[in-house]
């Protein structure tokens, strides 16, 4: 068994030297080698998949020499892919050795091993796919007004988040699989990382209705079975989400800053745990602007700072306030104890929580009566 966890700490240095210069020197012996290291590596992950002591053995020596652990047991079963995929992309690699990779990767499906296809048809659908998502879109609304585009990029990104939840080791993996959302999502241009995590986050909330669980309920317990394993799996991709969402105050600014009100409102009735942030979020932006007598009217107490303008503060609290009964009471009753923190004046101008608090309920009182 040493042997084989000394052979698996090999495999982030053979991917560093597939995607490096070094491949210039390659012929179709070396390429050949290559190749059966990464079917190897495949077949040790469908032989220790079901074993949870070795895949965490296995694990924890694939990243031991690793700088920054992104690679664990589950990279093992998509090592061919990783590998093909490296060196396609690597144009040290001679134009001999280019050939012969690309006679293996169109091999039928038949003659290798594992369910899935590993041809280049594959990994060109998926090249084509990244290069499709990475048209702009703009922050989704609902699941159903999504563009085709984030949508498709989002259920992707489920997709393989599934896959890490279900696969991961038990022991730890927790840090590991964040890490490696992380550096997926920081690959993304800042914006349209929140547009992809939003809605993710919002295609979560509809995985299937509740009339569809009710009839799997009564056809048979398997069904039942893969809908409740379904459903904890979920779970645990919302958590990576809004771990990475709030594991990083400055990029949970920007989140919000960037996505409109009512989808953070509808976001935040239906993950607990945005609320809180959210709320105290807004808090931090209210209590930083400042009364200007000259123009009768609350400003920003720095207009280069990215936040929001009095305006846009009473459109976001006003938001809260149409949500959930859970949202509105949380909302009402903060803005309840900071004017009351900030003197409880009645008068305004004096306090942007009193302010803040008349403009609410003014506005409430009149959606109320139409």
């Amino acid at each position: 068994m040493e042997a084989v966890l000394e052979q698996v700490e090999q495999l982030p240095a053979l991917l560093a030297v597939s995607r490096s210069a070094l491949v210039r020197d390659w012929d179709a012996l070396t390429l050949d080698r290559a190749l059966e290291w990464g079917r190897y590596f495949q077949h040790l992950h469908d032989r220790f998949r079901t074993r949870p002591r070795l895949r965490e053995a296995l694990g924890r020596r694939l990243r031991r020499g690793q700088p920054s652990p992104l690679l664990g047991f589950p990279h093992l079963g998509r090592c061919p892919q990783l590998l093909g995929l490296a060196l396609l992309e690597n144009r040290a690699l001679p134009p001999a050795a280019c050939r012969r990779l690309i006679r293996g990767l169109l091999q039928p499906a038949g003659a290798e091993a594992g369910p899935e296809p590993r041809s280049l048809a594959l990994l060109a659908r998926r090249k084509a796919a990244s290069r499709l998502l990475a048209l702009p879109s703009g922050p989704p609304r609902t699941p159903e007004g999504m563009a085709p585009q984030l949508r498709t990029e989002a259920q992707l990104l489920l997709s393989r988040l599934r896959e890490e939840v279900q696969e991961a080791e038990p022991a730890g993996e927790a840090a590991g699989r964040l890490r490696w959302l992380s550096g997926v999502l920081e690959e993304l241009p800042q914006p349209r990382a929140f547009e992809v995590v939003a809605a993710a986050l919002l295609l979560l909330l509809r995985p299937g209705s509740d009339a569809e669980q009710a009839g799997d309920r009564g056809r048979d317990g398997k069904s039942l079975d893969r809908n409740q394993a379904s459903a904890t799996g979920d779970e645990g991709v919302a958590g990576l989400l809004l771990s990475w969402l709030l594991g990083n105050l400055e990029r949970f600014s920007a989140f919000c800053l960037f996505l409109p009100g009512s989808l953070l409102v509808s976001l935040a009735g239906h993950y607990s745990q945005l609320s809180r942030p959210y709320l105290d979020l807004l808090t931090g932006w209210g209590s930083r602007l400042l009364y200007d007598p000259l123009q009768g009217r609350w400003v920003k107490s720095c207009l280069d700072k990215a936040e929001l303008s009095w305006e846009e503060l009473r459109e976001r609290f006003t938001c809260l306030c149409q949500g959930s009964a859970l949202l509105r009471g949380q909302t009402q009753a903060a803005l309840k104890l900071l004017k009351a923190r900030d003197g409880d004046f009645t008068v305004c101008g004096l306090s942007v929580w009193t302010d803040l608090q008349m403009e609410v309920e003014e506005y409430l009182r009149k959606e109320a009566k139409r």
